[in-house]
């Protein structure tokens, strides 16, 4: 199966993809239909449930804060078991906020949405919070059985989520290179939306300011995660380090989830 097939037919949700097929660094694979990413689930129809369905989903990770989860709560695969898994109490990454929400805060500093952004992402690998989901998102892939696929997303399905599949894809020993193209994937994905939502902001006549700080936070960028890793760098030594020491995984977990999820 080849990468353009990474992408789920999901017609009313966004930013849905497959991690199958990615490499590790011994020459094994990640098995397609297991780990799927993705952003909300509330508009989802039966149709797409159903897609969801056949593929066995059986877990649904909620990265979500509780406002969120609760204005738009998941329509859930059947079968699947919902786990609510907060990586902050509000949504810090603006992905839930509306439009005027957004532009209120950001019209005037042409930077605050990057900086803002390089912030939320510093947190999510540092606070209790974070390293409290993010733990029980690993305990969850644990106990799933090889036959179960997983999903796991937050509203864009960029930051938390993007985040989330970085440690993942670490933890299954994929090399680096690929790790970030998976992250900064979400860009083409969603680039005919951000595109567009650009777009009704200049020709509304309002800030450029605003727009600049609009595409950041609508966005993924190699600087945000490469604060993150920054982070981690300076405090663990190194990603493997990071996953032992901060999320606890062990050398058994990381040989479950690699018979879990891999092709042998």
């Amino acid at each position: 199966m080849e990468s353009n097939e990474r992408l789920l037919s999901i017609k009313h949700g966004n930013n849905f993809r497959d991690l199958g097929g990615y490499q590790t660094n011994d020459g094994k694979t990640v098995k397609w239909h297991k780990l799927i990413r993705s952003g909300h689930l509330h508009e989802l129809d039966q149709s797409d449930l159903t897609t969801l369905q056949k593929l066995n989903v059986a877990v649904d990770i909620d990265f979500r804060a509780p406002m969120e989860a609760k204005l738009q709560p998941d329509k859930v695969p059947s079968k699947a078991a919902y786990h609510r898994l907060s990586v902050f109490e509000t949504d810090k990454t603006d992905a839930s906020h509306s439009q005027e929400e957004i532009q209120r805060e950001y019209s005037n500093n042409p930077g605050a949405g990057f900086n803002h952004m390089v912030d939320v992402y510093q947190e999510m690998v540092t606070t209790n919070q974070a390293k409290s989901a993010y733990q029980k998102f690993f305990r969850l892939l644990i106990e799933a059985t090889p036959e179960q696929s997983v999903l796991y997303h937050c509203t864009a399905g960029k930051d938390r989520t993007g985040l989330g599949s970085v440690f993942l894809l670490s933890a299954l020993d994929v090399d680096v290179k690929t790790i970030e193209n998976d992250y900064l994937l979400t860009n083409a994905v969603t680039a005919n939306y951000v595109n567009n939502r650009i777009k009704d902001i200049l020709d509304a006549g309002l800030p450029t300011a605003f727009a600049d700080n609009t595409r950041a936070l609508a966005t993924v960028s190699p600087a945000y995660l490469k604060k993150s890793m920054e982070t981690i760098n300076a405090t663990f030594g190194n990603m493997p380090n990071y996953l032992k020491e901060h999320l606890e995984l062990s050398k058994s977990d990381i040989q479950i989830l690699k018979h879990n999820f891999l092709d042998s």
